[in-house]
């Protein structure tokens, strides 16, 4: 099986997307975009070794190559709609293949997002993906409009996944609930979406909250304060942290990929209202201040979020 016929076999997926011109195949992809519509893109990069262990099987790969690119595209408020894949194998492996592709395409199919075009090499493993999504003119979530007294709010719980990472690397057993969310994130696009002229900034959790939230301070140039207490964290997470007083994981862990976002006080009333038809849980953790730098009342430590070149 040479790299043409690898494309053709696992990566070919048919689409009923009218405006893909040409897609899989071609020396590039053609796609139509309506004149009102801007487009938003993110690429990232798995490496075997740094972000994943060789024990982690394809389907678990390939699910979570896509979903943390699709978590950059829900972070900005966007709508994903293509995507290419950038794949470096070391050997041809069908039955890997068979899975990875299924998997991937299942998590594409549920989030209707198209596989457009990419490459494929010989190399050590990586997976490199490009989203590209759409956004009304002038409505993407950027990190840089909170402005103090507005709520900081994050989605759902945290440090579920960076304790199953922890416990992994710990001779511990995860529970099979967070080892789902180490592996198979869920990117929460429609809550992006539905905080389109709500939210005053917006962040994807990838790199752990302290780290992230810190981003949306400095690009604001605002502070906050928020409280350990109000941070929601599973059942599992939060015995730990009562054994042990150590709130680092779910503050520095990482590999979330929740949202991040502050909230005028002015909008909180149709903030509830518009989430009244998702399944996502949302906390307000703490409120932007005017005093520069993130206070996190009561938290002593001397951990540190996750550095890509640390």
């Amino acid at each position: 099986m040479n790299e043409f016929d690898l494309i053709r076999e696992y990566f070919n997926w048919p689409s009923t997307d009218s405006n893909i011109v040409v897609g899989v195949g071609d020396d590039a992809a053609v796609v139509n975009v309506a004149t009102s519509q801007q487009l938003v893109t993110s690429t990232d990069t798995l490496i075997e070794g740094v972000h994943f262990s060789s024990q982690v099987g394809p389907r678990d790969i390939a699910h979570k190559a896509l979903a943390v690119n699709l978590s950059d595209i829900a972070a900005m408020g966007g709508r994903a709609k293509y995507f290419t894949l950038a794949l470096s194998l070391p050997k041809i492996d069908e039955h890997w293949l068979g899975e990875f592709s299924s998997s991937m395409k299942q998590l594409a199919e549920r989030f209707k997002i198209s596989l457009v075009g990419g490459d494929t090499t010989k190399g050590p493993l990586s997976i490199t993906i490009n989203v590209i999504g759409t956004l009304e003119i002038g409505s993407a979530l950027q990190r840089s409009g909170a402005s103090p007294g507005d709520g900081v709010y994050v989605s759902n719980t945290i440090g579920s996944a960076a304790y199953a990472w922890w416990q992994l690397n710990n001779d511990q057993k995860p529970s099979k609930g967070n080892l789902e969310k180490l592996n198979r994130p869920i990117p929460r696009l429609e809550l992006g979406r539905s905080l389109n002229g709500i939210a005053s900034a917006c962040i994807d959790i990838s790199d752990g909250l302290e780290q992230d939230l810190g981003h949306i301070l400095n690009c604001s140039n605002v502070g906050a304060t928020i409280e350990l207490a109000d941070l929601p964290l599973d059942e599992e997470l939060s015995e730990y942290v009562k054994r042990t007083s150590d709130y680092s994981i779910a503050l520095c862990g990482g590999d979330d990929y929740e949202l991040c976002f502050s909230v005028p006080k002015r909008q909180k009333e149709w903030l509830l209202k518009r989430l009244q038809d998702l399944n996502v849980r949302i906390t307000q953790i703490g409120e932007i201040t005017q005093s520069l730098g993130l206070k996190i009342n009561g938290y002593r430590s001397n951990s540190s979020s996750y550095q890509h070149f640390s």
